[in-house]
């Protein structure tokens, strides 16, 4: 039986869970005051805080880390690999500090990961970060030859549920063929082949638009309101990644509370969440044409997914496409505990960085 400490630092908040094989023995969410974080710009100044509010946490739960036979954590902006289960090593170590391909609470992962493994001479390791890369070769190009299209990726949950709907097909996961649409706070729609990510929007800049993202946007007019003198680059980039999408129209980034409001009969809510279902439609069937139609089935999967309203509209929208299955939620924390698990079983070997 192996025990399996999972961590996923977000931007206020660490999630940790410990694992006994398959089973969840408990499951937390630290919650970091903003006023804290704030006064440790640099993730190097985060952790040892953060470090100790999970011994802490544990603690409390009863929870002795000596007992721990692996650490996984959630991987950051590191440089475009393979998906698979990756072991922390001083390499990986160095760009997740250094921020070289992007600074994000996520690369907390590998780092506090290392520390705890470090502590009771067991392994560190990271499952399918956002940067995992399999695009064919046609779809890096992107129109302009000063742009190549990046693969910037929900890949530890749409890895997850590919296996388990493969799974439940009796399939293993190199012979099954899908299309998902993970649908959060942005929304990555992928054309997944025989296992592997061949085609993604990217969910920062291309796409559906999300709760707060704006997605891919007409070219000239963005052109042109970046010489407008209304926004720095910064204000422009924080407008369309984190108030854009439905928070742009609407004031709010909660899908349940729109969701209310067009009931009630809020026409604007309504044509909201009509463009945003419209868009996701869209970008699976542009994908069901880079799988030439051949696939096993459509995923609707991330939190949106647990809207039966949005859900359906979306089904009217794809169902001739094939298949839907639905599901809901990320579980992100499951998704690395069995990453790790298959290395620590013998299914898989551990990638090297």
């Amino acid at each position: 039986m192996m025990k399996i400490l999972a961590v996923n630092p977000g931007s206020t908040s660490t999630k940790l869970a410990v694992y006994e094989n398959e089973n969840s023995l408990f499951e937390q969410t630290i919650r970091h005051p903003d006023d804290e974080i704030m006064k440790l710009p640099e993730l190097d100044d985060q952790l040892p805080y953060r470090l100790e509010s999970i011994v802490e946490a544990l603690r409390l739960q009863g929870f002795n880390p000596s007992h721990l036979d692996a650490v996984v954590g959630r991987g950051g902006m590191l440089k475009p690999m393979d998906s698979g289960t990756y072991l922390v090593d001083e390499n990986l170590l160095n760009d997740a500090r250094s921020g070289k391909y992007g600074n994000h609470a996520s690369n907390l992962g590998s780092m506090i990961a290392a520390e705890i493994a470090d502590s009771h001479q067991i392994p560190a390791y990271i499952v399918d970060p956002v940067c995992v890369d399999e695009l064919a070769d046609e779809a890096r190009i992107s129109g302009l030859v000063d742009i190549e299209r990046k693969s910037h990726v929900h890949a530890l949950n749409i890895k997850a549920v590919s296996r388990k709907t493969a799974a439940h097909l009796g399939k293993n996961l190199d012979d099954a063929s899908f299309i998902i649409a993970h649908l959060g706070g942005g929304i990555s729609v992928a054309a997944v082949r025989n296992g592997r990510i061949i085609d993604v929007n990217n969910a920062e800049n291309e796409g559906p638009f999300s709760p707060e993202r704006a997605g891919g946007l007409p070219a000239k007019q963005l052109v042109q309101l970046c010489f407008s003198g209304k926004y720095t680059e910064k204000d422009l980039l924080q407008k369309m990644t984190k108030q854009g999408g439905v928070f742009s129209y609407l004031g709010t980034k909660n899908l349940m509370e729109v969701e209310d409001w067009a009931a009630e009969g809020d026409l604007e809510a309504a044509m909201v969440i009509k463009a945003m279902v419209h868009q996701i439609g869209k970008e699976i069937g542009a994908m069901a044409t880079v799988l030439e139609g051949e696939m096993d089935g459509i995923i609707l999967t991330g939190g949106v997914a647990h809207s039966d309203r949005i859900v359906a509209l979306i089904r009217k929208k794809i169902s001739f496409l094939g298949k839907v299955f639905v599901l809901p939620g990320e579980a992100e924390m499951e998704a690395l505990a069995a990453g790790a698990l298959r290395v620590m079983g013998g299914i898989e070997d551990a990638k090297i960085y």
